[in-house]
């Protein structure tokens, strides 16, 4: 205010004289110029200013800025430009008169006066007297009598404090008297309001009474007779029309009611009040203020009963070692309310009243007032009271339950301002639905009124379009359901309720669970009281389940869940989560529970799974693995809505989290019966490729019976939400993805670095289990046609969501299978039925097979390169993917086994006369599928017999014919690339069909196809292959490996059968031409060479399991054990290849014994079974013919020794297209005669027999030397591994800087002899040196120990050199003549797989290469 003031005297003040007072003038003109509007304010409605313009100017004149007079002439002349202008002045001089009244003797209070004294001339004396003080007034002068304060005082004291005189006895003994028979007389129906007014007046008028009493006799009047409304309403309104006067009255007698306990209905001034109230004759602003207790009070006792119940949730938290008392009472026993306590509340009394005459605005407004959480039980049987009486027509018309059920029927209200009664759905909006709301959990005390209001929503749900969808929605969430768990078990409630629920899809449902369980169970006292009686009732129970008791306590958390479903069932999950063993009894115990606590349990079970998220950890949590384990049980066994839960591991997959797949996984395995386990044993697996009867009988773990409804439940849960092939390819896509993602360490768990690596793998497998779980779940269980319309074309799946072919056609193969038998259904119905022969049959199916397949072929071909179709055809591709163990061999001992176990069963069946009748029936199913088992087989076998058919017809056309310069290796390479690997790692199952698909091609005589470089190149080199594996990927690898494995052990242990399946064989070609005819001998591997070849391939395995169990990775170390487990019948069969992989094995032990303990765990396994093979172990003069030492040692920098012989004669495999000339030149070579090569056979003779005596002696002297310490041994075990790795040119850098290491280790420790013997002398070194003197005395023993049996085993190869001789003399050999055999060994120098080798490494070169584009 100061600085306007010194911008008034700058601006104005200085250049008053000359310009400063127009300027002023100006100024507040503007302000005027409107009369219709007040110069206080601008346009905008802000204040203008011009008060404190003014204030500065009279302040300018009382200090002396301003002249007085020129302060005046200012004012005269602005006071005439605008109405408001004066008072505007004179305001400006209330302020000043204030401040300068403080001292009378001032300058500026004396200029005050001054100006004041001169405002008359221009400002009314009226206005003047109006708004100055009395004092102020006299100080100015415009009172000038000295008495007028005296006179003042005088007057307001008569009228405001003086007592009127009344002739009080004239007015008591008849006036009144009168009155009151007037009112009490027997009112007739023609008596009417106006009548009584008029006698009510004349008797104030001669009596001279009090109208204010005579108001409070008619309210008494009315007090007594409620029910005449319509003669005292109009009474009482035209007596006195002030409300505010009546309301004075009402609160009088209000203060003054007498409260008593027999109340049965509220009092006859809260009836009158609430109809005064109705017709609008007082206003509820007028009597709240009368009401009491205040709004304050009521809110404290409130908080009160909420802390009450707070700190009861709070104790049952605390655990006490003081005994079952020290937490107080048990239960929470709510005190019974006092009935005086709510009589004394006449707010709440109040809105009973109004019920009662069925005011329901005003109750709406009042009770919106009050700071309660929940209606008071005589208020909500009162209101419950009115809506019974307006949903009577609607519920009647649209809701009755049977015609003939009549039911009690309800009169509507009588009050004419009553809330109309509602005659349809819209109806409901006016005052139905609101005062549902307003009720809320109080619903509770009227379960009637609740069936009816859910029976009309259920009908209006019906409707085509629902007209109360979202008031439905409301009252659910307001007022249904928290009601219902006020009731005391009511399960009849509990199921009505759903039937209405369940009309709303689970999102919504979801979301009244949610706010019913969070919401309104934290904010509502009486709601959280039961929460806590239900949680501390529920830990009792759950502390007595077992299998034992499941009826009783079942019965109890049923009968708990019907009013709580949402209280109780967290705590059980949580409970599930800690103890699995809790899962079956709470499993069975559910059968208790009612439709909306199951509904109710599948959103409890989605919210533990959303809350139980950790970050990192292991792949599949304790919690989450007994979450996904209840799940699946209890889904099966109950009929509980899936959609949400399978919407949840969509949404999750979508995030890119696969971890919830497991709950798919249980679901699946549970409700379908199709098990993704991994630990199959070998019998299932054969189970698994018979057809579906077989497979539910004995391919799984749990015989699949009673998952039909609980199947055809998942399977319409998961079609209907169109979730079947979203799942499928969710889950492809997040098998890959989930390998990329990147994972932080978790680094506070103590876990070592990189075992997140693990979780990763875990959850790859996961992805691929839950896969082929529901791929074969909806393989099953669509029709064929249904399922065909649903699923994406194959080159949709494999361009457009980049799935691969694995998936892909793993998907499709039923499709293809389907449409291939419908064509051959077709072609026999066209054909002649009389004439059908097999062979009709076969080229029905061939044809019918092309066909289908065709469209196929064409989709794959731009899918993959050009280049890959050089090698191996389309057709070939799409026959690989498309069959199935099922199209290739018949599991006839799995039938057999069936078939025994079944008779047998019926048999026991038949035996136990106990069981009467149910035996004879058990009889009769056995026998039953026993014949379906027999029918099955059947169709298999003539299946397989049309497949193999259509096989043979198909193979030629299979590999092309490439040009002379293509290399056989490119079409191993692409068939393992793009076939073999892939489907190999998908499933078990799969992976036993690729090995019997690659006997299938080698039986097929197959053209181009090398059978012998496939199982060179899976066998050879497998470390990659092993170390990019998944845990669950590598035990199918496992299983492949030992399937392939085993085939080729048959043929190396038995002759006959190799002579029979291989001898002559395109796969068993060593040699290629142009031509394609290999008809000579030598063009096939003999036996003895091809055992050679199993020589080197064991040893290839043993390199490569000896690399991975050396790493000290994680999963290289794993992988191998894996693999190494599922080998085990086939390999190690060599006792020196089990000694070394033994040993690594016990290192492997040694270090991992306290720090990985999963692994310690599987060596320990392995270790155990590799023992108890050992006495079958086979010596190496066994397993193979064993070459010269000398040789051996010759030909280990380059190849492996396990060829020996043949190979480059039979391994190598000489590609004779790529050089011709050479080719004539051996076949000149091989023309000489027989007698030539017999002579120089003679002559070599004796030679060779001298230098094979002198290497004997010298390398078991070389043995001798080296084998003097455990070191030294060690190291002659990597460099007897070292012969038969690969040639220098290929080996990594890795395995040469090892093996420099190892070689430095070895030569520092044999020359360190002089520096040791300089080191000071100790007592420690003392004990260490003896000690390894023992050792070295021991490991010498040990050597004198296996020398002797060297040279026995010398010995034995001596007397089967001699036995070989002698079979050499009879003229007979297996790749060949005798001349012929002599002349290739002893003649062909060059040729000699012992001299010369580089011929070897163009092809080792090639050889390896593929490797490499294999494993990328």
């Amino acid at each position: 205010m100061m600085g306007s003031h010194a911008k008034f005297i700058s601006d104005y003040c200085k250049t008053w004289e000359k310009s400063g007072r127009e300027q002023f003038i100006k100024y507040v003109s503007q302000f005027v110029k409107d009369e219709d509007r007040s110069p206080l304010f601008s346009k905008s409605g802000k204040l203008s200013g011009l008060s404190q313009t003014v204030y500065d100017l009279l302040l300018s004149g009382l200090r002396g800025n301003l002249k007085k007079d020129a302060v005046l002439s200012v004012l005269r002349d602005i006071s005439v430009l605008h109405a408001d202008v004066p008072s505007i002045i004179l305001d400006v001089v209330c302020v000043l008169d204030a401040e300068t009244c403080a001292d009378v003797q001032s300058e500026e209070r004396t200029s005050f006066c001054y100006i004041v004294r001169e405002l008359e001339s221009f400002i009314s004396d009226k206005l003047l007297k109006e708004r100055l003080e009395i004092d102020t007034l006299q100080d100015v002068g415009t009172l000038k009598n000295k008495t007028f304060y005296t006179k003042f005082i005088k007057i307001k004291t008569k009228l405001y404090y003086k007592q009127r005189k009344f002739n009080l006895f004239r007015e008591e003994s008849e006036g009144y008297a009168k009155l009151i028979v007037e009112l009490n007389q027997e009112i007739g129906e023609n008596t009417e309001w106006k009548s009584i007014l008029e006698i009510i007046q004349s008797l104030i008028g001669c009596f001279n009474l009090d109208p204010n009493r005579v108001l409070d006799i008619i309210l008494e009047s009315f007090e007594a007779r409620p029910h005449l409304d319509k003669l005292f309403i109009p009474l009482i309104k035209n007596y006195m029309g002030d409300p505010q006067v009546i309301s004075e009255v009402l609160g009088f007698k209000l203060g003054n009611m007498e409260v008593l306990d027999n109340y049965k209905e509220p009092p006859p001034l809260m009836t009158v009040i609430a109809l005064l109230l109705q017709h609008q004759v007082i206003a509820l602003d007028d009597i709240y203020p009368w009401l009491r207790p205040d709004d304050t009070i009521m809110a404290k006792e409130a908080e009160k009963e909420l802390k009450t119940v707070q700190d009861y949730i709070r104790k049952l938290s605390i655990v006490s070692t003081k005994g079952p008392q020290a937490n107080g009472p048990t239960e929470f026993v709510e005190e019974k309310a006092d009935p005086q306590e709510y009589w004394s509340n006449q707010k709440l009394v109040l809105c009973e009243a109004l019920l009662k005459v069925t005011a329901w605005r005003e109750f709406a407004a009042l009770f919106a007032r009050l700071p309660t959480s929940v209606m008071p039980s005589r208020p909500a049987i009162a209101l419950c009271g009115m809506l019974h009486a307006l949903v009577e027509p609607l519920y009647r018309i649209n809701c009755r339950v049977a015609p003939k059920i009549i039911g009690k029927p309800i009169p509507p209200l009588k009050s004419s301002l009553a809330p109309s009664s509602c005659k349809s759905f819209e109806d409901m909006k006016e005052t139905v639905i609101p005062a549902l709301i307003l009720l809320g959990p109080s619903l509770h005390y009227d379960p009637i009124l609740m069936y009816k209001i859910i029976r009309i929503l259920r009908t209006s749900r019906s409707q085509k379009e629902d007209p109360l969808h979202h008031e439905a929605l409301t009252v659910l969430d307001a007022a249904i359901l928290p009601a219902l768990t006020l009731m005391d078990g009511n399960c009849c409630m509990a199921e009505e309720v759903y039937t209405l629920l369940k009309l709303y899809p689970y999102q919504c449902r979801y979301c009244l669970y949610s706010r019913w369980k969070n919401e309104a169970a934290e904010r509502i006292p009486s709601l959280i009281r039961v929460r806590g009686n239900s949680l501390q009732r529920i830990k009792h129970i759950m502390k007595r389940v077992s299998k034992e008791n499941i009826k009783p306590q079942g019965r109890l958390i049923g009968k708990l869940s019907h009013a709580a479903p949402t209280l109780i069932f967290d705590y059980m999950l949580l409970q599930i989560q800690t103890y699995d063993n809790l899962i079956g009894p709470v499993v069975e115990s559910l059968k208790y529970l009612t439709s909306l606590s199951l509904d109710v349990l599948g959103y409890c079970l989605l919210e533990a799974l959303c809350g139980g998220r950790g970050s990192g950890g292991a792949a599949h949590p304790p919690w989450l693995q007994a979450l996904a384990a209840f799940a699946g049980a209890a889904f099966k066994k109950h009929n509980i809505e899936l959609t949400a839960l399978l919407q949840f591991v969509a949404n999750r997959l979508k995030a890119q989290q696969s971890q919830d797949l497991l709950i798919l996984k249980e679901i699946v395995q549970k409700m379908a019966g199709i098990e993704a386990a991994e630990e199959i044993t070998s019998d299932q697996l054969d189970a698994m490729a018979g057809g579906e009867l077989l497979k539910g009988e004995a391919g799984y773990f749990s015989q699949v019976r009673n998952t039909k409804r609980s199947s055809a439940r998942l399977k319409e849960a998961i079609v209907g939400n169109n979730l079947d092939i979203a799942l499928c390819i969710l889950s492809a896509q997040q098998r890959h993805c989930c390998v990329w993602k990147e994972y932080k360490e978790d680094t506070s768990s103590g876990e070592p670095a990189g075992s997140q690596l693990k979780v990763v793998g875990r959850l790859a497998d996961q992805c691929q289990d839950a896969l082929v779980q529901l791929g074969t779940f909806l393989a099953s269980s669509h029709a064929p046609d249904e399922y065909a319309a649903r699923l994406p074309s194959l080159q949709e799946l494999l361009r457009d969501y980049h799935v691969d072919a694995d998936v892909a056609f793993f998907l499709h193969r039923p499709v293809l299978a389907q449409k291939i038998a419908a064509k051959v259904e077709i072609l026999r119905k066209s054909s002649d039925s009389k004439s059908d022969s097999p062979e009709k049959s076969i080229e029905r199916y061939t044809s019918a097979a092309k066909e289908a397949l065709e469209p196929v072929v064409h989709s794959v071909i731009p899918i993959l390169p050009s280049k890959v179709w050089e090698d191996i055809s389309p057709e070939f591709y799409v026959t690989f993917w498309s069959l199935s163990m099922y199209d290739l061999r018949v599991p006839e001992e799995s039938y057999d086994k069936e078939i025994d176990r079944l008779k047998n069963s019926a048999a026991n069946a038949a035996k136990d006369a106990s069981q009467g009748t149910k035996g004879k029936k058990e009889q009769e199913r056995f026998n039953a599928l026993i014949d379906k088992l027999q029918e099955e087989r059947r169709r298999q076998q003539e299946h397989v017999r049309r497949v193999r058919a259509r096989l043979a017809r198909e193979c030629a056309g299979w590999f092309p014919a490439r040009a002379a310069k293509s290399a056989k290796n490119e079409t191993v390479t692409r068939l393992m690339q793009l076939c073999l690997f892939p489907r190999t790692v998908f499933t078990a199952a799969d992976a036993l069909y690729c090995a019997e698909f690659v006997h299938t091609v080698h039986s097929l005589r197959t053209p181009n196809f090398s059978t012998l470089l496939c199982y060179d190149r899976l066998f050879c080199d497998i470390t990659y292959s092993v170390m990019s594996c998944t845990e669950g990927e590598a035990a199918r690898y496992g299983a492949f490996l030992c399937k392939v494995l085993g085939t080729a052990m048959r043929w190396h242990g038995d002759k006959d059968a190799f002579h029979r399946e291989c001898a002559h064989y395109p796969g068993f070609v060593t040699k290629y031409r142009v031509s394609n005819q290999f008809t000579e001998a030598n063009d096939h591997v003999g036996y003895e060479n091809y055992r050679h070849v199993c020589h080197k391939w064991h040893y290839k395995i043993t390199k490569a399991m000896v690399v991975c169990l050396d790493s000290g990775d994680y999963v290289q170390i794993r992988n191998a054990l894996i693999v190494l487990i599922r080998v085990m019948p086939h390999f190690p069969v060599l006792a020196k290849l089990a000694q070394i992989i033994e040993r690594k094995i016990e290192k492997v032990k040694d270090e991992e014994k306290n720090v990985r303990q999963d692994l310690y765990v599987l060596a320990t396994g392995y270790s155990g079974q590799l023992r108890n093979k050992g006495p079958t172990m086979m010596r190496e003069s066994d397993f193979h013919q064993v070459g010269d030492k000398h040789k051996v040692a010759g030909a280990a920098a380059a190849t492996p020794v396990a060829v020996a012989k043949d190979e480059s004669a039979g391994v190598k495999l000489e590609q004779e297209s790529s050089s011709p000339p050479q080719s004539v030149d051996v076949d000149k070579k091989e023309s000489r005669s027989s007698d030539r090569r017999r002579d120089e056979l003679e002559r070599d003779k004796e030679p060779k027999r001298e230098s094979r005596s002198s290497l004997k002696e010298r390398s078991k002297e070389e043995i001798r030397s080296k084998e003097r310490s455990p070191r030294e041994r060690s190291h002659r075990e990597e460099r007897y591994l070292e012969t038969v790795s690969p040639p220098h040119d290929h080996r990594t850098l890795t395995d040469d800087i090892d093996r420099d290491v190892k070689r430095r280790k070895v030569e520092t420790s044999g020359n360190g002899k002089g520096s040791k013997e300089i080191e000071e002398r100790s007592p420690e070194k003392e004990k260490r040196k003896a000690k390894l003197r023992g050792d070295e005395r021991k490991e010498r023993k040990m050597n004198r120990k296996r020398d002797r049996a060297e040279e026995s085993a010398i010995l034995e190869q001596k007397r089967r050199r001699d036995e070989q001789k002698a079979v050499i003399k009879m003229g007979t050999h297996q790749n060949g003549s005798q001349e012929d055999h002599h002349y290739e060994k002893y003649h062909k120098r060059e040729k000699s797989p012992f001299r010369d080798r580089s011929h070897e490494e163009p092809r080792d070169k090639h050889r390896r290469s593929n490797e490499s584009k294999i494993r990328r």
